[in-house]
């Protein structure tokens, strides 16, 4: 596997299809970072990083609307792929859907939001987009 977050992204994305309430992942610091953001974000019910084992996994259980079952996550698109970086400086960070959505990055102060890099001025990788 060349590229850990974009299977998360995708392990994610094919849950929400399949309507499974609990996703597992496999375990790494990026993604344990990007998890807490979906949570504070409100993107998802809960979480538990689990350590059995050299790696450990990731439990999700994903939010779903109870009257239309539909996800709180619409769409997941992974923007800064292993092939072709992509960085936004302190003052062109991103918006996502005209600031519905959310721009997860990675800067100098940890795995944030666009929202929280404009207001702690800094720039960094772009991972994904969500909304």
């Amino acid at each position: 596997m060349t590229d850990p977050i974009a299977d998360y992204l995708t392990r994610l994305r094919n849950a929400i299809k399949a309507n499974h309430r609990i996703v597992e992942i496999p375990a790494s610091n990026i993604k344990k970072e990007i998890t807490k953001v979906l949570m504070d974000q409100g993107f998802i019910k809960n979480y538990r990083f689990e350590d059995s084992g050299v790696q450990g996994t990731i439990k999700i259980a994903l939010k779903f609307n109870p009257q239309t079952k539909e996800s709180a996550i619409v769409h997941l698109e992974r923007v800064s792929k292993p092939g072709l970086r992509k960085y936004a400086g302190a003052g062109n960070v991103p918006r996502v859907l005209n600031g519905l959505g959310v721009a997860i990055m990675s800067t100098s102060k940890g795995v944030i939001t666009g929202k929280q890099a404009k207001e702690h001025n800094v720039g960094g990788e772009v991972l994904c987009y969500v909304y």
